[in-house]
């Protein structure tokens, strides 16, 4: 596996970065609507963002309600375990933060990913964007 890297940080920060896999992941290739990818969560998240050299491939937010939202990864690098090591950064900086719980809106198709970290699936599928989700959480405390 390469040496991939992940950065955290705020909006400021990885914005940019941040931008471009969303926009490739969710604009371009699932058709979101723009004004739906971006929403006032953005600046006052904590951003994720996995580099390989100096592309950036992968990223995710933690919100201050214990989501975890906006997962991706660039199309030619999925398969890689882009997204365990995203996933397993994040649950580690909740875990220092002493969050009790995450929570997050999985793409039913990514639920077994999902669950392989330690999410469970609670409720009934729901449409976001066209897409089908499911909501899952995981809970941190002992």
């Amino acid at each position: 596996m390469a040496d991939f890297k992940i950065q955290s940080g705020d909006w400021n920060e990885l914005k940019q970065d941040a931008q471009l896999i969303r926009r490739s992941v969710f604009i371009q290739e699932q058709n979101i609507p723009e004004d739906e990818e971006w929403d006032d969560q953005d600046p006052i998240s904590l951003h994720f963002v996995v580099y390989d050299q100096n592309q950036a491939i992968g990223t995710a937010r933690l919100l201050q309600n214990n989501s975890i939202g906006r997962v991706a990864v660039l199309k030619q690098y999925r398969g890689e375990g882009i997204g365990l090591l995203l996933m397993k950064q994040i649950i580690q900086v909740a875990e220092q933060q002493k969050r009790e719980y995450l929570k997050l809106s999985a793409q039913v198709y990514a639920t077994g990913f999902y669950e392989n970290l330690g999410f469970i699936v609670e409720g009934d599928e729901y449409l976001d964007c066209g897409i089908p989700h499911i909501d899952m959480n995981m809970s941190l405390s002992d």
